[in-house]
């Protein structure tokens, strides 16, 4: 058993807090800044919370933060109360926020400086994912640094990888989001498709997903987007964010990446439809706009 804290408990850090505790046994205390969360994560789970960033990693051997974007984790880890003001020497930080490269480089030198050590560990799978405790983790950082931590973030995980040196975790991350964007695109566009042919979309998916077109979104989101559904899931703002990231980095290094750019726009006229808390499987609805 290890003591955790455990900053940020949206629709992903709540879920995966609860895990830390119930299935990996450690000791957890919790911050949200909107303190009303905590208290009702620690009457639903026990454990502790805190009134700041950094009275919650007092002590702690591990201190995790899964916040809304870069200046949300500078203010919860190199702000005046943040993380790194509180924790230990020797302790671990792992941020599985969805941010950019350079803001985990620069996390990790803030850490070094204080003698913590810091892992990028941005998260896939969605709330589903981190509600059942099998999400996907990418991992940037020191190899036995990743070794020590490893054991405890496997209570929410089912896949844990070190990629490469700190940031190359966010920089995965930035490629999963590259390759869902397509994916959801190519989905949407089969869809539209085959409802204009007039074909039963259950039997052609049936078919198709046991073949070379199946994906993880074809299994799961074919049925939401041909009721065309889409009041659930992550979140078409959360989508552009990411992207955003993706398309900033890739003009810093060169990548081209001519469709990741054209579904970005797509997801800005969903946004505009109305459709900015809508599951990124929305793409479907510009093509089946009347």
């Amino acid at each position: 058993m290890a003591k955790v804290a455990f900053i940020g408990l949206g629709v992903m850090g709540y879920p995966m807090a609860a895990h830390l505790k119930a299935k990996g046994g450690h000791a957890v205390t919790v911050y949200n800044r909107t303190a009303a969360k905590a208290e009702a994560w620690v009457k639903q789970h026990g454990g502790a919370s805190a009134a700041t960033p950094a009275e919650a990693a007092r002590d702690a051997d591990f201190v995790f933060t899964c916040v809304g974007n870069d200046d949300d984790l500078r203010s919860v880890t190199t702000g005046e109360t943040g993380v790194l003001s509180g924790m230990k020497s020797g302790a671990i930080l792992i941020d599985n926020t969805t941010a950019s490269a350079d803001v985990a480089r620069e996390l990790f030198a803030a850490a070094q400086a204080k003698n913590i050590d810091f892992l990028d560990a941005p998260v896939s799978g969605g709330q589903a994912g981190a509600e059942n405790g099998v999400l996907t983790v990418m991992c940037g950082g020191e190899e036995a640094v990743f070794e020590r931590a490893k054991p405890v973030i496997e209570a929410y995980a089912k896949m844990i990888g070190l990629i490469g040196p700190s940031g190359a975790g966010q920089l995965t991350k930035m490629i999963n989001q590259i390759c869902i964007a397509g994916v959801v695109q190519g989905l949407a566009e089969g869809i539209h498709f085959g409802k204009r042919a007039g074909l039963d979309i259950d039997k052609v998916i049936e078919v198709i997903s046991k073949g070379a077109a199946g994906s993880w979104q074809m299994e799961n989101r074919f049925k939401t987007m041909n009721a065309e559904t889409y009041e659930f899931g992550f979140a078409v703002d959360w989508m552009r964010k990411d992207l955003g990231m993706v398309l900033s980095e890739a003009r810093s290094n060169g990548a081209r990446l001519p469709l990741t750019a054209l579904v970005d726009q797509f997801y800005g006229d969903v946004q505009a439809a109305g459709g900015s808390r809508w599951d990124t499987s929305s793409l479907l609805s510009r093509l089946e706009k009347k």
